[in-house]
């Protein structure tokens, strides 16, 4: 598959097509073979992802058998190896299948920030001084430019739920990309799942743990994330297998809302650390 994102390299042309170029824009090399069942399963996604960077990445096809010596100068010992260049160098690799969420990452270490990058960079740092509004609108901005962009809709998903709106989050979470950013994101389903029990009178109301996480919860939906934890943490002190783990997955998926680098934060994480173990 040729385009100008996706080009053949050879011997004679690799200094050229990939160091000279990878002066300006990263070029991702996949050396691979004919007779390669698992290179064929590999490139196609390569592909896939080259064309959707639109050219924010070159990718460099090396057919080892043709270019032996390119093999051998880069150490290549099985096939595939992929090989990430910037500023004439190499900056990375990995060999072999490795799941579709890796290889993303792997690119996406490589990638100047984009636009939408920026604008999710300039919103996460809103949202950890705690202005929710202006956080919401540079994720919107973003997504403006890139509708699924997926930091940016995290960030979105994350604001939702610290108002305590878990349907439009959920929303979100239905369209995510698969990106690096998904397991994030799927850490917060056990809060959208109480908070939809809740509205749906669907919690279980046996004991008074139970009346507990529940108004945990309530709170929770009324944007009181704080309160809401605290509350979890008594549970926890109680019975820290509440309902299969429940409240401890709860109040995990509340700590993903607040800023990682603030002090009270660490302090939660502190204290949950010290209920389970």
């Amino acid at each position: 598959m040729a385009s100008d994102h996706i080009i053949t390299v050879t011997e004679s042309s690799f200094e050229y097509d990939v160091i000279a170029y990878s002066q300006n824009t990263p070029v991702v090399v996949d050396f691979w073979a004919e007779w390669c069942k698992p290179c064929k399963m590999l490139s196609p996604f390569l592909e896939k992802l080259a064309e959707e960077a639109e050219g924010r990445f070159r990718l460099g096809k090396v057919d080892v058998d043709a270019n032996p010596n390119l093999a051998l100068r880069f150490s290549v010992r099985s096939i595939p190896t992929v090989m990430a260049f910037s500023q004439g160098r190499k900056v990375s690799d990995f060999a072999g299948l490795i799941p579709e969420p890796k290889i993303i990452e792997f690119i996406n270490n490589i990638l100047p920030p984009s636009p939408s990058d920026l604008l999710s960079q300039k919103g996460n740092s809103l949202l950890a001084a705690s202005d929710r509004e202006g956080a919401r609108e540079a994720f919107l901005q973003a997504l403006d430019l890139d509708e699924r962009h997926p930091a940016s809709m995290l960030g979105l998903m994350k604001i939702f739920l610290l108002q305590g709106n878990s349907a439009d989050a959920h929303a979100i979470f239905r369209s995510f990309p698969a990106r690096q950013e998904y397991n994030e994101a799927e850490r917060l389903i056990p809060l959208m799942k109480a908070m939809e029990d809740f509205r749906n009178d669907r919690l279980p109301a046996d004991t008074d743990l139970d009346a507990a996480f529940a108004n945990s919860i309530r709170l929770a939906t009324r944007g009181n994330t704080l309160a809401s934890i605290d509350g979890l943490l008594d549970i926890l002190r109680q019975d820290k297998r509440y309902r299969k783990d429940r409240a401890r997955s709860v109040l995990l998926a509340l700590l993903e809302l607040l800023d990682p680098q603030n002090e009270l934060t660490r302090q939660y994480r502190t204290e949950l650390a010290s209920i389970l173990f």
